[in-house]
């Protein structure tokens, strides 16, 4: 009797921790997102106002620095509400695992307190430093931000590949913490993050610009932002393709039941096809809908046409994640990174053959749509990420269900952070509404 009101309370606490954890950490990843890949940008349009005296980089670069201010302070309260989540709603991670990958999270506290000190003198130093150190103190902010994510993702890499420990008679013993941030998915894992970060920086920003320039094609301010932004998130499409290729392969040597979720992939073959589409069915055991691609799930994730992949019938019932959500997710992210890629390609070849942009208004709106759909592949990309390593909180040595918090009071605790949050996430939009118009209304026709 005891042990079943212990699964039953078990039962109740899991669906709020893990609903809060997902909304909360997928609230907080787009502002990492900015926090990586807007700094670049300011970097980039401050050194181009060194490089020429033209004002109008300076006033770009001033008016980035502001919205990078709103994002940042909020990022800092995202933040610290999962660190706060890791302790509160999953206690016994922390507290049997701690010690193994507690090295990332606290670098990542140094890093984020670097990038702080660097953004306060960035911001308030434009009138009182000389402006190449100005442009100077910019860089740490960079880098820190990419620390920041590097740190964070080598932790949830070893939550999916853990490594850098070994368990004698139930204990935990040869910690190597070094091994253990240094795991086998960490190389791709954070690459993968790290360029997601920049494209949807890149995006998102000449998303904005060219919704700008559909309502007025003139305006120089905008047409230079546009323009940064959108190489920003080019430059990193086809670097993002290869990456993303090495992650696959990452997967299948150490998650192979992820990668069977994430392709729809029931049964165990050689020559196992690639399926575009689709609609896995768990029940029949099998994915209906999809176009196969004969051989090619083989190549991608062995190298080799006739390797063999596990399907999800290899594995207990009670090993293998959603299968549904997973592989609907995995073709998401996918497909709106073969968009990118057309995109891509399509500016690539105008730019051979007339040296600029297309110039077209479907151009722009094709543009204006990247920027949302950049953010949902890479909420999507998580969902694969996360969803597709359940029921593990630790692959293969602690299941989720054996991590939460056995307290009570966690729906009450995820009504009040919703509300929170949406009244953050209020807050956020409207500051950077009205930071927008103040140069696109004023200080434009000002310069």
């Amino acid at each position: 009797m005891t042990g079943l009101l212990a699964d039953l309370t078990t039962a109740n606490q899991l669906l709020p921790a893990r609903l809060q954890m997902a909304f909360t950490l997928g609230f907080h990843i787009i502002l990492a997102c900015y926090g990586v890949g807007l700094p670049v940008l300011m970097l980039v349009a401050e050194w181009r106002f060194l490089q020429t005296g033209d004002r109008l980089w300076q006033k770009l670069a001033q008016r980035w620095s502001r919205s990078f201010a709103v994002l940042f302070a909020v990022g800092a309260v995202s933040g610290t509400v999962l660190s706060f989540e890791l302790g509160l709603l999953w206690p016994e991670f922390m507290g049997r695992w701690g010690a193994v990958i507690g090295l990332p999270f606290t670098m990542e506290g140094f890093a984020f307190f670097l990038e702080a000190i660097f953004a306060g003198i960035y911001l308030y130093g434009w009138d009182r430093l000389p402006k190449r150190v100005h442009w100077l103190t910019g860089w740490p902010i960079a880098i820190s931000g990419f620390l920041s994510a590097f740190f964070v993702v080598t932790a949830n890499a070893w939550m999916n590949a853990p490594a850098g420990f070994r368990i004698v008679d139930g204990k935990i013993v040869d910690i190597d913490p070094l091994a253990a941030m240094f795991n086998v998915a960490s190389g791709a894992q954070v690459t993968h993050m790290i360029v997601a970060a920049y494209m949807v920086t890149g995006f998102s920003v000449a998303a904005f610009y060219a919704f700008c320039l559909l309502r007025d094609p003139q305006n120089e301010y905008c047409r230079r932002a546009f323009t940064l932004g959108l190489l920003l998130g080019l430059v990193f499409v086809p670097v993002q393709m290869v990456v993303g290729d090495w992650s696959a392969k990452v997967v299948a040597k150490s998650q192979p039941v992820k990668l069977a979720a994430m392709e729809g992939q029931f049964q165990t073959e050689r020559h196992a096809p690639l399926r575009i589409g689709g609609i896995p069915d768990p029940v029949a055991r099998e994915t209906r809908y999809a176009i196969e691609i004969p051989g090619a799930l083989s190549f991608l994730s062995y190298a080799d046409f006739n390797a063999e992949v596990k399907g999800l019938n290899d594995f207990p019932d009670n090993e293998k994640p959603p299968v549904i959500v997973v592989h609907l997710a995995f073709q998401v992210m996918v497909g709106i990174g073969s968009l990118m890629g057309l995109l891509a390609a399509g500016c690539l070849v105008n730019y051979v053959r007339f040296r600029s942009w297309p110039k077209s208004k479907w151009f722009l709106r094709t543009v204006v749509l990247m920027g949302p759909l950049s953010i949902v592949a890479m909420e999507a990309g998580w969902i694969v990420t996360e969803v597709g390593r359940q029921p593990w909180i630790v692959h293969g040595y602690m299941r989720t269900a054996d991590a939460v918090t056995r307290a009570p009071g966690v729906w009450s605790v995820f009504a009040g952070t919703m509300s929170i949050y949406l009244l953050l996430g209020i807050a956020t939009i409207t500051s950077l509404v009205r930071l927008a118009r103040v140069p696109l209304q004023e200080d434009l026709h000002g310069t």
